[in-house]
């Protein structure tokens, strides 16, 4: 049976559980290549033909072009999935680095987190892993690092005043709170999903021995990994951007100290980098006001 690159993208566009907002950008996205590769088999796209067609967007910015190129990841991982190729054939492909000579500059963020619409995307890729859900909720609402959740046992955890204990840099002990949101999503793990024949907040179960143990920080990697790897929107996201995205929300809303204080900063200069406006959320807040005074 022959399987056309168009097939291929009609089926990853009629995805039933793909949101509309994103459809849009991936047809917008596709419409090129579709019109000029649209009636090869899939299986002759190679690495080189991809290559020059992603060479071919030079008048994209930087940021513009590794969205295309996230995308036409996005969409061969699908042709993988569904057997029409055995693997992807721009899988490492590196994404272009800004020109200088174009004006093009990385972000001016000292520290990256992630915008609303990133974080509802977070969060609806990992409502149906109760696990991970319970991580990202935590991580998110309680600015915690990701070795120290892994490093709680059931007991350091009180869910009745929402909050926890954890041990950070230096040895030093501090807690942590975290919101309604994040309570529920914790206790949904436990009820349903913990193995409570250890210690460990968040277990795991070896697939062969069947021995449960401490959930690693390389497993949750992996699922991390898998779970974003289809939206394009967080590509380049990491787990510890979640603690960033906690920092940054909450300036403003508290004295720096309280803030140095619940992120676990042994020197005030780390917590004032949260208090450097980045050119994405200075907009986002001009944006608000003109609403606002309109």
């Amino acid at each position: 049976m022959t399987v056309t690159l168009a097939t291929v993208i009609t089926e990853f566009l009629s995805r039933p559980d793909l949101a509309k907002s994103t459809r849009r950008t991936y047809e917008l996205v596709l419409k090129p290549i579709l019109g000029e590769y649209g009636i090869w088999e899939i299986e002759i796209i190679g690495k080189q033909t991809l290559i020059e067609y992603l060479r071919s967007l030079d008048d994209c910015s930087y940021t513009t072009h590794r969205k295309y190129q996230a995308i036409l990841q996005s969409l061969f991982n699908f042709a993988v999935e569904q057997g029409y190729i055995k693997f992807n054939p721009i899988n490492g492909l590196k994404q272009r680095q800004p020109n200088p000579d174009r004006g093009e500059h990385k972000t001016d963020s000292l520290v990256r987190y992630l915008t609303p619409e990133q974080l509802n995307i977070l969060y609806d890729s990992v409502k149906s892993d109760l696990r991970m859900n319970a991580i990202v909720h935590l991580l998110h609402r309680s600015g915690c690092r990701i070795s120290e959740l892994l490093a709680l046992n059931i007991d350091d955890v009180n869910q009745d005043l929402y909050k926890f204990q954890v041990v950070g840099k230096g040895n030093k002990q501090r807690c942590c709170y975290f919101s309604h949101g994040a309570a529920e999503a914790l206790s949904k793990y436990i009820k349903y999903e913990r193995n409570n024949t250890v210690d460990a907040l968040f277990t795991a179960q070896q697939p062969v021995t069947k021995v449960v143990s401490r959930i690693s920080y390389r497993t949750v990697h992996e699922y991390w990994r898998e779970l974003i790897s289809i939206y394009p929107e967080l590509v380049g996201v990491r787990i510890h951007d979640l603690r960033h995205t906690f920092a940054t929300e909450r300036v403003g809303l508290m004295g720096i100290e309280e803030l140095r204080a619940l992120m676990g900063h042994e020197n005030i200069q780390t917590t004032l980098r949260y208090q450097k406006v980045t050119s994405a959320r200075a907009e986002e807040v001009a944006r608000q006001a003109l609403n606002s005074l309109t």
